[in-house]
């Protein structure tokens, strides 16, 4: 809790995240990347990983060295053949990333732009797919941490099922923080990275995805070092082996951090606390008078949204740096038609840690002399 840390400040941001005092030890441990006792908490992690997204044998996990982008480049640069053709679903700035990474790849790409505060159009996706067999995948962000904004993943899923296509899901705000598996999701391939919602530290992203499609993917990458397939046959082939040079103390970390997920009770209840941190948030904003930008039936737990007060008085940095003199870092906005500001609720952050932060909040508006 926030009287408690031995950190600067805690970070109400999608990631990095505020994790705890154990992982962070975990750092402390050196190893060879040969070593066969640091291969067994790869192969560890890997089977975890599979396990918190799925109860059957039927899927993997490879593990990409970089930020959560590199582990989706490396899935959208290596998992569509030659001649494939990848619809992405965009409604944020990570989904019109996913469109750029592809069209910089080369790959034929089409695109179901929407508003950043529009949730995904189901029939528009069930059009396109019926209308363009050529269309082999689809793409699309779980929780666009742009507005906070959690997509219809199952619906979407249970359409491209319907159709016969390969879908690829970016969970990278969502995976561990946010019940869902393989089969409720109907992804193919599910993307996340280390410092979300497991709560680890930056230093690589990962893949779970189904075994068999994966299999069928050998010699289409587009990038040596983002090959996704061999990666995956070094790690399985190998007993846990990467590439290249792993990210040894990151990896430390997030062992530590799954052991943590499990303590905790797991995705579930992690999923309670994330939501009881974000409603104890909203409600003091609200109840001091901003407003949230998106509707409470599309909003994740991971990250809200709000609007500037219509005050002359407010200034988003010195609001910011206020903040942060006091122990609270927030997020700059990144919606491209209106001012805001974020505040992420994921990491080792407990409702005491939002009630706090309200009464700052509270304190910081007065002094600037903003009303509502």
């Amino acid at each position: 809790m926030v009287n408690e840390r031995d950190t600067q400040y805690l970070l109400l941001t999608p990631g990095p995240l505020s994790t705890t005092r154990t992982v962070r030890e975990a750092m402390m441990q050196e190893f060879s990347t040969w070593d066969v006792d640091y291969n067994s908490i790869i192969q560890s992690i890997r089977e975890r990983l599979v396990r918190l997204a799925t109860d059957d044998d039927a899927h993997t996990a490879a593990l990409m060295p970089g930020s959560g982008t590199f582990a989706v480049e490396s899935v959208i640069g290596s998992v569509i053949p030659p001649d494939g053709k990848l619809l992405v679903l965009n409604n944020g700035a990570y989904g019109a990333r996913i469109t750029k990474i592809s069209q910089m790849l080369g790959i034929n790409t089409v695109e179901l732009g929407q508003a950043e505060i529009e949730s995904t159009d189901l029939g528009q996706v069930e059009q396109m797919l019926a209308n363009d067999p050529a269309i082999t995948h689809i793409a699309m962000v779980h929780c666009e941490t742009t507005t906070g904004m959690l997509n219809p993943v199952e619906a979407v899923g249970e359409i491209v099922r319907c159709h016969g296509r390969v879908f690829i899901l970016d969970a990278m705000s969502s995976f561990g923080g946010i019940p869902m598996s393989m089969e409720s999701t109907g992804a193919h391939y599910l993307i996340s990275s280390a410092n979300k919602c497991i709560q680890g530290v930056p230093g690589f992203g990962f893949v779970v995805a189904d075994r068999a499609t994966l299999e069928a993917t050998e010699g289409w990458a587009r990038s040596h070092s983002l090959d996704l397939f061999d990666q995956w046959r070094e790690m399985e082939t190998k007993g846990g082996k990467w590439r290249f040079t792993s990210p040894t103390h990151v990896v430390s970390a997030f062992a530590a951090a799954l052991d943590e997920l499990a303590a905790e009770g797991g995705v579930a209840a992690r999923h309670t606390r994330y939501v009881a941190n974000q409603k104890t948030m909203v409600d003091g904003m609200r109840a001091l008078g901003f407003r949230t930008l998106i509707g409470d039936e599309v909003q994740s737990p991971i990250i809200t949204s709000f609007y500037y007060p219509d005050a002359a008085e407010f200034d988003f940095q010195k609001f910011y740096d206020a903040l942060k003199s006091r122990g609270f870092v927030i997020y700059p906005g990144k919606v491209s038609h209106a001012q805001c500001f974020r505040i992420g609720s994921i990491g080792d952050v407990h409702p005491e840690d939002m009630t706090g932060l309200i009464g700052h909040v509270s304190e910081v508006i007065n002094e600037m002399g903003v009303s509502f």
